[in-house]
């Protein structure tokens, strides 16, 4: 049998628990799926003992010095508490215990506002990383060296990991597995865990909608649900001021305060996120292009390579699409 991995979960209290357990659960789970020990989860905090978390959850951890440093294949921090978070930033022991263990491991990260510790040890500095919605300004502001991504549910630079808010720890730790192991063994998992899908790392961590719905005033919730549904369909400012009952001028300006985007931009992002989706399966370029608005494939490739830089093409080749 071959040696098993370790992977260090870093914990401390006031954790947000889904943050640790999440993870923990996909790696037990490839281990069953694996027929084989793969993994060795250690839950580690900076002395050891129970770790209670932000819901009262009490964790069982053992103490850095169990795992030695450089021992570990894979070391993720899980977020929590702001106090937490400083205080585990603030420990030196913790400090030089991650900086060998990085500097060794063959990929390491963080889940959630993780990305804090990682910031505050410089072990993310020039590097594309995401963290929670909440924290994402402020990880940007507090570390302008960083490249913080708003949208994605995580993100992989180099060998370093990073997710967005709690589940979003699920999603990255069934990539990580999928890349050891197999796609057909990270897909086993999601199913063992009733996942309603395995997420890509690209994806929003919210729906367009959803965030325009959780900006706008409730006079916007039913368009927007609307225009969701009609993306085939024309959708310039005057129709959408018919649907919503207004004039065109008062629509266009209060859409815009509502939403933070102008009717037409916010229509192209609705387009664009859903034509992501349709390249997951097996639509043509030219359906998918018609499915979501566009006159031909050629305004829908440019309007994609404006929004995200790549061909859909390349999008489709590089997340597996069909």
């Amino acid at each position: 049998m071959k040696t098993s991995r370790n992977v260090a979960l870093l914990v401390f209290d006031g954790i947000q628990v889904l943050d640790a357990t999440g993870p923990a659960a996909v790696f037990g789970a490839a281990n069953d799926a694996a027929g084989r020990p793969f993994y060795r989860l250690h839950i580690l905090s900076a002395a050891g003992g129970p770790v209670t978390s932000n819901s009262g959850v009490v964790l069982q951890t053992a103490p850095l010095s169990s795992l030695a440093a450089g021992s570990a294949d894979t070391v993720l921090v899980v977020g929590g508490s702001k106090a937490g978070l400083q205080a585990m930033a603030r420990d030196e022991t913790v400090r030089a215990w991650m900086t060998q263990s990085c500097a060794k491991a063959r990929r390491y990260g963080s889940i959630c506002t993780g990305a804090f510790v990682l910031a505050a040890f410089g072990l993310a500095r020039g590097k594309r990383v995401a963290t929670h919605w909440e924290a994402t300004a402020i990880l940007g502001s507090r570390h302008p060296e960083l490249d913080v991504d708003a949208n994605a549910l995580y993100v992989e630079d180099g060998r370093l990991w990073t997710s967005a808010g709690v589940t979003t720890g699920i999603d990255m730790c069934l990539a990580l597995v999928a890349r050891d192991l197999g796609d057909a063994v990270a897909n086993a998992i999601a199913r063992r865990l009733v996942l309603y899908a395995r997420r890509p790392g690209y994806q929003s961590q919210f729906s367009p909608v959803l965030a325009a719905q959780a900006r706008a005033d409730t006079s916007f919730s039913g368009l927007l649900e609307w225009m969701r549904d009609h993306l085939a369909e024309s959708l310039d400012v005057e129709r959408l001021a018919e649907q919503a009952g207004m004039s065109p001028r008062n629509f266009h300006r209060r859409f815009t305060e509502a939403v933070g985007e102008t009717p037409a931009r916010f229509v192209e992002t609705l387009r664009l996120d859903q034509a992501r989706h349709l390249l997951e399966g097996q639509a043509s370029l030219k359906e998918i292009a018609a499915r979501t608005g566009y006159a031909s494939q050629g305004q829908f490739s440019k309007a994609f390579v404006r929004r995200f830089g790549v061909s859909p093409g390349l999008f489709r080749e590089m997340n597996g699409g069909s």
